[in-house]
């Protein structure tokens, strides 16, 4: 018996019994489960490989968070060092360090 016949089955004993808690929590999960199923099936994981599918793109996001934090790093890295030349040649210029050069 599969879930959708499950679920169908629940429906009709609710129906002619009376839905007690335990029916009602039944119907819950098995159409929980139905539509579980159905989702994986629209986005194409309800096959033998989803496991993989999922495990690469796992990875594939670890990779992409890894790489912009790294640009991230590199981005301030760079900022830092543009302003800390700014600020030698500033005070090179104060100092009167041009005038060595002449």
């Amino acid at each position: 018996m599969n879930q959708k016949d499950m679920l169908v089955g629940l429906l009709a004993q609710a129906a002619a019994e009376g839905s007690d808690l335990v029916t009602l929590r039944a119907i819950v999960e098995e159409a929980s489960e139905v539509g579980a199923q159905r989702m994986l099936m629209l986005i194409g994981l309800d096959d033998d490989t989803a496991p993989e599918d999922l495990s690469e793109l796992r990875e594939l996001l670890r990779a992409w968070r890894d790489a912009k934090t790294s640009a991230r790093n590199a981005a301030v890295g760079w900022a830092v060092r543009g302003v800390l030349a700014l600020l030698l040649l500033g005070l090179a210029v104060r100092l009167g360090a041009t005038e060595m050069l002449r």
